[in-house]
């Protein structure tokens, strides 16, 4: 099994049983039939794979989080929506194809859908910069929000990233002054917005478009304030203390849950519709 995840293990090694019996069906029990073995090994793959998923740790479900296999805003894009135009450029310096977005339709909704991406391989990777915006992708998502606005269209947003990319270039062209603009513009939409973190939600790199009406999180996601191995080299000075920091942030879907929160991002609204004021 490619990119296997380490608590995947038994489940793997049931499923190769599997295989290896249904190739060599000769090696099966005497005592049962080989239908009867197939079934009972097949039962004990939804059992195990049932007992280790509902017992997860926070580290665990951040690995699962970066799976490399995980669906990203294109396969959402291609499976929940029709009729994507993607836009692009921030008409100011460049295009960032960490962020991408444009008109679609969800269901018979007309809207505007922005997130961030990352690559499947390596150059994918690179050209997407790991899913790491860098200031014209932050301003080119509020010149798309704008345009929605104007056009009275809901908003979507996809949030996968690590966090906003920290280089010297990021850092000349204002990383942070496009984040903070983004945060100010997005409470002052009159549009609906509905953001959803769908695999990595680092710091100020995914709030620059999750500030919104409804904020949504996978399962086996997480929002974050830092990145867990950030997290333990400052409080515990090393890294190898990720696991026990993923635990102290509380930043699991599960956790947030818990924690709970009688306004979202600033956004104080009472009631939510696809369907834009006026």
């Amino acid at each position: 099994m490619k990119h296997q995840l380490d608590f995947e293990k038994p489940i793997v090694e049931l499923q190769n049983k599997l295989e290896e019996l249904k190739k060599h069906p000769e090696t099966h029990s005497l005592d049962i039939s080989l239908e009867e073995e197939v079934e009972l090994i097949e039962r004990k793959i939804e059992e195990t794979r049932r007992q280790i998923f509902s017992n997860l740790s926070a580290w665990d479900r951040i690995k699962i989080a970066r799976h490399p296999k995980r669906p990203f805003t294109l396969d959402y894009l291609d499976s929940a929506f029709t009729g994507f135009t993607e836009l692009h450029g921030d008409r100011l310096f460049a295009e960032d194809h960490a962020v991408l977005g444009g008109f679609a339709c969800l269901g018979d909704h007309q809207v505007m859908v922005i997130g961030t991406q990352k690559g499947r391989d390596t150059k994918e990777n690179i050209r997407r910069n790991f899913g790491s915006a860098h200031p014209e992708g932050y301003r080119k998502a509020l010149r798309l929000m704008k345009l929605a606005a104007k056009f009275r269209l809901p908003i979507i947003t996809f949030i996968d990233t690590a966090g906003a990319y920290p280089g010297i270039g990021a850092e000349e062209r204002h990383i942070a002054e496009a984040i903070a603009v983004n945060l100010r513009e997005m409470m002052l939409f009159e549009v609906p917005i509905i953001a959803a973190v769908i695999g990595e939600g680092g710091s100020g790199g995914a709030l620059g478009i999750g500030v919104a009406d409804r904020v949504l999180i996978l399962e086996n996601a997480y929002y974050s304030v830092i990145s867990p191995e950030g997290c333990a080299a400052i409080l515990w000075k090393d890294r190898s203390a990720s696991p026990k920091a993923a635990e102290a942030l509380k930043i699991t879907a599960k956790d947030l849950l818990q924690l709970g929160h009688p306004r979202e991002n600033g956004r104080d609204r009472t009631r939510l519709s696809l369907k834009a004021p006026g």
